[in-house]
């Protein structure tokens, strides 16, 4: 880590979808930095692994069993942060849900399952937090987990589409609504960073895996630590005048998309000559 040891000291830090991925990656990352964490997810037993592992390096840890579709229970267990820690001055919404299908298959119940996981429940767990801040009159930060399709779309995934774009929307409004209760609103948009959970559903075969290192101009995925480090900078105090902003961290690859000419790195030199070859003459 690149930052001083206090960077996050005496900050609350609520991640969705802590107990595993890139939750827990953050996770160890803002509690190695001094940050007390709430960590919060549907399955009890990861988070409680999650939490013995970090208690044995000092972080506070809180947990708790929480689907983020149910509006109430997410009002109940911000209340219990608030309560167990004072206080709360970080929102990471980051719990998601997605796999790769063609869109006529889907069946509205599949639609829904991302939908409200995606969009409903970063909403909840974000008018949740800022009422309380505002009630409270105190400051907060929220960072969303988006992705790069939020802004180009992309078929085969859809409703996370869709859903992603809606946390974009989300992000970028209220960073302007809820400026004047100095609530900031952040995101970052990653490309490809495995994770036993996502990566199972998204690149369920090695090929798909190869192709999607090869649509990265680095040709590699991300590691862990690179979003992590990213994520605890946006977070801290020393990010204090970003607001509304997205940071992509995918080496370059929807930039290799949204070119149209771009995929002819697959040409060889020979072939560049045979297609010169072919191009009319210019006039002098």
């Amino acid at each position: 880590m690149i930052f001083r040891d206090d960077l996050l000291k005496g900050k609350v830090i609520m991640i969705t979808g802590g107990g595993t991925g890139l939750g827990r990656s953050m996770a160890e990352a803002f509690g190695s930095l001094g940050g007390a964490l709430a960590l919060v997810g549907r399955r009890l037993e990861v988070l409680q692994e999650a939490k013995a592992a970090l208690a044995a390096l000092g972080v506070p840890v809180y947990i708790a069993a929480l689907d983020i579709r149910d509006a109430d229970r997410v009002e109940r267990v911000i209340d219990d942060v608030f309560q167990h820690f004072g206080h709360l001055d970080v929102l990471v919404n980051n719990a998601a849900g997605n796999f790769i299908s063609p869109t006529e298959r889907l069946s509205p119940r599949a639609v829904d399952a991302v939908l409200n996981i995606v969009l409903h429940g970063t909403f909840y767990c974000t008018l949740a937090a800022g009422k309380r801040w505002i009630e409270r009159h105190e400051p907060g930060t929220v960072l969303n987990i988006t992705t790069t399709y939020a802004w180009t779309g992309s078929g085969y995934v859809v409703p996370s589409a869709a859903a992603k774009a809606g946390v974009l929307a989300l992000t970028r409004s209220l960073a302007v609504e809820w400026a004047r209760y100095h609530i900031r609103h952040v995101a970052i948009a990653p490309g490809p960073f495995p994770t036993e959970g996502a990566w199972s559903r998204l690149m369920p075969t090695e090929e798909l895996a190869e192709a999607a290192r090869e649509r990265v101009p680095l040709k590699r995925v991300g590691r862990h630590e690179e979003l992590t480090t990213l994520a605890a900078y946006l977070i801290s105090d020393e990010a204090a005048y970003i607001n509304g902003e997205v940071v992509t961290i995918d080496g370059g690859e929807w930039l290799k998309g949204a070119g149209m000419f771009n995929g002819l790195e697959v040409l060889s030199d020979a072939e560049w000559d045979a297609i010169r070859a072919k191009m009319p003459k210019r006039s002098s």
